[in-house]
This record gives C-alpha cells, sequence and structure tokens, in this order.
C-alpha cells in the first residue's frame, strides 16, 4: 500500500485555553480573537459588547450549538466557550439525570468520573471538528489552587491548576491540557516587600496582570511557537501566531497545506450578510408565544424563548428546533408515556431532565418521524 507522506508547517485554526483567577480578564482577552461568538456558561458576557449564542441550560443544548457552529459556514471565525468549567457543571449534571443518580459520587467505584471523562472527550471531539472546519476555538476556564507533592521529594507546595474536576480521580482537566496547543495562565504578578529593618515583616506589591506560557512547578502551561515563558497579558502577544495562520478548512483530497491566503483589510466585514429582523409566531394549545429573530447573528443563534410551563432546559431545546408543545404531548402519548392531553407542566421533573432532556437527539427524531408520519400542517394567523 502506497502512502504520501507531507512535510512541513500545516496552517490550521488553533486550539487555546485561558485560565486565570476570577475577574482577571479572561472574557475580554477572548473577546480580542478574529470575529468571535461567544457560548456563555456563567453569563459573565452580559455587560460586553460580543456576539452570543443563547446561554445552554443543558449539556444537550450546549453540543447542539457546537454542531451549528461547525456546520454554518462564515458564522464566526472563533468559538469562545466561557468557562469549560461551567460546562463540565453541565456535563455532571447530564450524566446524573441520564443515571438516574443524585450526584456524580452516587456511582461508587468512582464510574461517575469515568462516564464524565468519556462524555468530556466526546466534547473535545466536536470542538476539533470546529477547528477542521477553520474556525479557531477558544476555552476560558477558572484556577485553583491546589496542594502538590512530588513524588520523589518531601514535603508539598501550592500549585495553580485548572478548575476541572475537584477530585483526584476525576481526568477532564488532563484531557483539556492534553487537547490545547496553548495553555495560558493569567495571574497578577505581586512582590513581597519587606517592610521592617529586621526583614520579618512583608507586605505585597505590584499587581501587573501577566501571563505565562510554559510550564512550571506552580502552575500549568503550554505552547508550540516559542513563547516568551512570561509576557503581559494581552492579546497582541499571540496575535500573529493566530491571525497568520490560516483559519481555512483542511482540503483531504490534498493533504499539503494550502497556499497561504492574504487577509483581509477588515475581517469584521468578512462574516454573513445580515438580514432585517424577522417576526415569526408559533401557536401552542395554552398560548401564543411570539419569537423574534434578531439580526445581529442568523436567525438559528439569536432566537430565544421560554415557554410557559416547560422547565427552562427543555423550553431552550424545543425554541432552538422549532418544537412546539403539541409535539412533545404527541410524541409522549405514542410511547405511552403520559395521555395527550397532558401539560408538560404535570410531567415529573425526573422524566423531563432525564428523557427528554437528556435523550434529546432521540426524541427530535421520533419528532421529525411523526411529522413526517402524518404530515402535520401548521396553522398561521391571518
Amino acid at each position: 500500500m502506497k502512502m504520501e507522506i507531507v512535510r512541513g508547517k500545516i496552517k490550521k485554526a488553533k486550539k487555546v485555553v485561558v485560565y486565570g483567577p476570577e475577574g482577571i480578564g479572561k472574557s475580554t482577552f477572548a473577546s480580542r480573537f478574529p470575529d468571535p461568538v461567544f457560548i456563555d456558561t456563567e453569563g459573565s458576557t452580559n455587560d460586553m459588547d460580543v456576539a452570543r449564542l443563547p446561554r445552554p441550560t443543558s449539556w444537550t443544548m450546549l453540543l447542539e450549538e457546537i454542531d451549528y457552529v461547525k456546520s454554518t459556514q462564515g458564522v464566526c471565525q472563533t468559538l469562545v466557550i466561557d468557562t469549560i468549567d461551567w460546562a463540565e457543571m453541565l456535563c455532571i449534571e447530564h450524566i446524573c439525570d441520564k443515571h438516574h443518580k443524585n450526584g456524580i459520587e452516587s456511582f461508587g467505584y468512582g464510574n461517575g468520573y469515568v462516564y464524565v471523562k468519556e462524555e468530556f472527550g466526546k466534547f473535545l471531539n466536536k470542538l476539533s471538528d470546529v477547528i477542521e472546519a477553520g474556525v479557531h476555538v477558544v476555552l476560558t476556564a477558572h484556577a485553583q489552587l491546589r496542594k502538590f507533592e512530588q513524588p520523589d521529594e518531601m514535603g508539598a507546595y501550592d500549585r495553580w491548576e485548572l478548575k476541572l474536576g475537584k477530585k483526584t480521580s476525576s481526568q477532564t482537566s488532563p484531557l483539556v491540557k492534553e487537547w490545547a496547543d496553548m495553555l495560558l495562565f493569567c495571574n497578577y504578578k505581586t512582590y513581597a516587600v519587606a517592610v521592617d529593618d529586621a526583614g520579618k515583616k512583608h507586605k505585597a506589591q505590584g499587581g501587573k496582570r501577566v501571563m505565562y506560557t510554559s510550564h512550571h512547578p506552580c502552575w500549568d502551561a503550554k505552547n508550540r511557537y516559542g513563547l516568551p515563558e512570561e509576557c503581559a497579558f494581552d492579546y497582541s502577544v499571540i496575535a500573529g501566531i493566530i491571525e497568520n495562520g490560516s483559519a481555512t478548512p483542511q482540503q483531504k483530497e490534498q493533504p499539503v497545506s494550502p497556499p497561504v491566503m492574504t487577509p483581509p483589510v477588515h475581517p469584521v466585514e468578512a462574516g454573513p450578510a445580515r438580514t432585517e429582523p424577522e417576526q415569526m409566531e408559533m401557536k401552542f394549545d395554552d398560548a401564543d408565544v411570539e419569537i423574534s429573530r434578531e439580526d445581529t447573528l442568523p436567525p438559528e443563534i439569536s432566537m430565544s424563548s421560554t415557554i410557559p410551563g416547560v422547565p427552562k432546559a427543555l423550553s431552550d431545546l424545543m425554541t432552538t428546533n422549532g418544537v412546539t408543545e403539541w409535539d412533545i404531548q404527541a410524541v409522549c402519548a405514542r410511547r405511552g408515556y403520559y395521555p395527550e392531553d397532558t401539560p408538560i407542566a404535570n410531567y415529573d421533573p425526573d422524566f423531563v431532565s432525564g428523557v427528554l432532556v437528556a435523550a434529546w437527539p432521540q426524541v427530535y427524531a421520533m419528532i421529525e418521524e411523526y411529522r413526517k408520519e402524518f404530515d402535520v400542517p401548521f396553522k398561521e394567523d391571518k
């Protein structure tokens, strides 16, 4: 069998992880990447002028938003997930609901952490698909101090780590560090200055924000581009690496890297053309819910609504996929879960979170099959 060998650098979109203490400016740093769209899991960008997808209220919704970015060409040049430690909480909640457990420790023998590792690995694989589509991916995370002891040394010391998997049996943090091209640790640089002649009393000075790019006994960091070990916490430090790298999809037929394209003068204008706001009304059994589609992003991104009487996690998935309350009632009745006239508000909360939300792809597939089978018409108001 003949194999083709490719030599030299291959230009691709970059995988960047930025972590540090709260409030240091991770979200602002990420907002300076080319044409970013945020998936804000914790609501930290509310006061920032950035493009964002609806805040995910479930793990399934988060994965759907990633799939949308991957499959929709030109929606953005950078996908920012802010933050992944809050995304991990959605993952843990999803695993517990799926297996009907009260908490991750309820599995016993560390099996819960194995499930989380597997699910988080699928999450990172989806982000790698986004990279292959030519979109940079930036993950922000909080940092935590943890006691660390070298196996060949006496004594322990504090070191900064990603705030992922608080238990030692959790393996999500190593997965993220292995996945990234750049792992950047940002912190406030302080100095202890003696305030007496004997040197017994000290006070902290400094507070300058700095970024570390290489491994240190007191923190995790890495890069593959020869960055200085310590530099100012500013996007301009890595701008050349991000913007000079080609953000075009890889061509499978030609493994050799494509020719370098001259970047546009105004990257912001390279996005898709904006459309005028469109109003759409959907009829429900109990009430009419009006959904407006803003012109800041494509309609599938900006659409957000809350369906009365429906838990928010399920309501967000229904709104994003254009599913009505009647669709849910019809499918549940067909499967024998509830009578067709039972309002979703009367469904068992464990059934909603553990079946409808946790297994949403299968539920939506049944809705699509039901619509095709019965060719359900949509009513329009005149």
